[in-house]
């Protein structure tokens, strides 16, 4: 194209995607709010997550099924957020006489096209038979690396599960699951999620639970630094009993304990612990104040001499309440309106404690003024923390007035440069950078500075092509045959 010239490109290098210290999660609709899609997050926070966690439910056996049980009993009474048949997340639209092209499936593809990993919560009626669950696990096999977090918080007393069965069959209803996924979709890792280690010492429903803390993949802690619990059939003031309050320093010291013990449990392994769910919430703190305990939480994870939390999980990006980066608008749900919330966490992610790594490798091989390729380059996508990917560097003369990049193949990719990140649709051609100087908070561009675009490619559809190949559904890989166009100015092509 006219005015992009691939000459300004001083040397190309393949570069690996490694993972974070403590990588950052965030929820993403749940029985509090609708889904908000990544086109729209992404432009909102700058940088794209490790995972975002989505939440469903599975009750095929139920009369009401497959509505949304808040929706069939609209009529009904209830006091408390779990008080319907059956939990009010979204139903699960695959399964047994379901199809991938419900959701959350839509979902899954949005997420994994913009370079992130899912963490499905699934609360799932533990009397479904075995041929339920191949199917479930079936369903997720195209996938690549997602997370399956099956009938989380298990050792409450809120959630179906834990109402309608024991908390001996909660556990051992794990166990069957895990078995059939880690037969039917390796891909897959499954996390379980039930109580914390209490004050004296002793872990909550162990015996319970035991098996299923072995057979997990991972483990999770959920737990919020404060939580407005009786929303939305209250109002939430100081001589009310429908919130919880846990100062950050007591919260990490028992996350801390209790990732120990399960380490012991284990035969002395520490497998990966996670809190799936936390916020601070602003029914209880007020929107200004609820920066303050998550920023103290993020600084001890970060100082922490032994670190133990691979990563939390925010929740949520948008919320009907106050445990969101934005408040659903009343009177439109697709809209948010931000809180200040939003730009104490836009500065925590950028912590590089909290971002992920660069591994720079060989030396790509290019000839000719417009620097073609010798050979095209492979691109692999395992997850949001191991792929490979393309490493271009520039000299910028000084601040950019105008920095494009054009590519003439109909590739899905994700774009850092300068420390935010773009998304590139294979059906766009020109992918307009200029935000990575501008936006706030933007690393400031020095006379003579070497700049670094780092190109990932992502699943075009969100799934991983079934090939011959043995790793199709662990990685998926993508050729870039040609380096993209750079236009880059430096003055205003005229001013009034």
């Amino acid at each position: 194209m006219q005015g992009f010239t691939n000459n300004v490109i001083e040397k190309v290098n393949l570069v690996r995607l490694t993972p974070a210290g403590c990588g950052l999660d965030l929820g993403d609709g749940s029985e509090r709010a609708e889904y908000v899609p990544q086109d729209y997050v992404l432009e909102r926070l700058g940088r794209p997550h490790r995972n975002i966690n989505i939440m469903y439910t599975y009750y095929p056996n139920d009369k009401e099924w497959p509505a949304r049980i808040s929706e069939a009993c609209a009529d009904m009474e209830i006091h408390f957020q779990w008080d319907y048949p059956y939990d009010d997340y979204f139903p699960y639209g695959g399964g047994i006489g379901g199809s991938v092209e419900n959701e959350p499936f839509p979902q899954i593809r949005d997420i994994r096209k913009h370079g992130q990993d899912v963490t499905l919560t699934l609360t799932i009626d533990c009397g479904v038979s075995d041929e339920h669950l191949v199917k479930i696990a079936q369903d997720l096999r195209r996938f690549g690396r997602i997370n399956l977090r099956i009938n989380h918080e298990a050792a409450g007393d809120w959630f179906t599960h834990s109402r309608r069965y024991s908390y001996e069959e909660v556990g051992a209803f794990f166990v069957r699951f895990h078995n059939i996924i880690k037969r039917e979709a390796r891909n897959v890792r499954t996390i379980f999620c039930a109580g914390a280690l209490k004050p004296d010492g002793s872990m909550d429903k162990i015996e319970a639970f035991r098996e299923a803390y072995l057979a997990a993949d991972a483990w999770s802690n959920d737990c919020y630094l404060c939580l407005h619990y009786g929303w939305p059939f209250d109002v939430c003031e100081k001589e009310g009993k429908s919130f919880a309050v846990t100062p950050p320093e007591q919260y990490y010291e028992t996350l801390k304990k209790t990732a120990a013990y399960l380490k012991e449990l284990n035969g002395g392994v520490l497998k990966p612990f996670m809190v799936c769910e936390t916020n601070v919430d602003g029914d209880v703190t007020g929107p200004v104040q609820q920066g303050d305990a998550l920023t103290r939480f993020m600084k001890l994870i970060r100082e922490e001499e032994e670190p133990f939390l691979n990563g939390f999980t925010l929740y949520q990006f948008r919320d009907r309440g106050r445990l969101g980066l934005e408040i659903e608008n009343p009177n439109n749900r697709a809209f948010g309106i931000e809180q200040p919330l939003m730009t104490t966490y836009k500065q925590l992610m950028k912590d590089p404690y909290y971002m992920p790594g660069y591994e720079e490798g060989q030396t790509i091989t290019v000839s000719g003024e417009e620097k073609d390729l010798a050979e095209p380059i492979r691109l692999r996508w395992g997850s949001a923390e191991d792929a490979d990917g393309a490493e271009l560097s520039v000299t910028l003369e000084k601040m950019p007035v105008f920095f494009e990049l054009n590519f003439e193949e109909a590739l899905n990719l994700m774009i850092e440069v300068n420390g935010r990140w773009f998304y590139k649709s294979p059906e766009v051609n020109t992918v307009d950078v200029m935000g990575a100087f501008f936006t706030a908070g933007a690393e400031p561009v020095r006379e003579g500075q070497e700049l670094k675009i780092r190109i990932f490619a992502p699943p075009a559809n969100g799934e991983n092509p079934e090939t011959d190949a043995p790793d199709w559904d662990l990685n998926c890989y993508t050729e870039m045959k040609k380096l993209p166009g750079l236009r880059i100015r430096y003055e205003a092509v005229a001013l009034p």
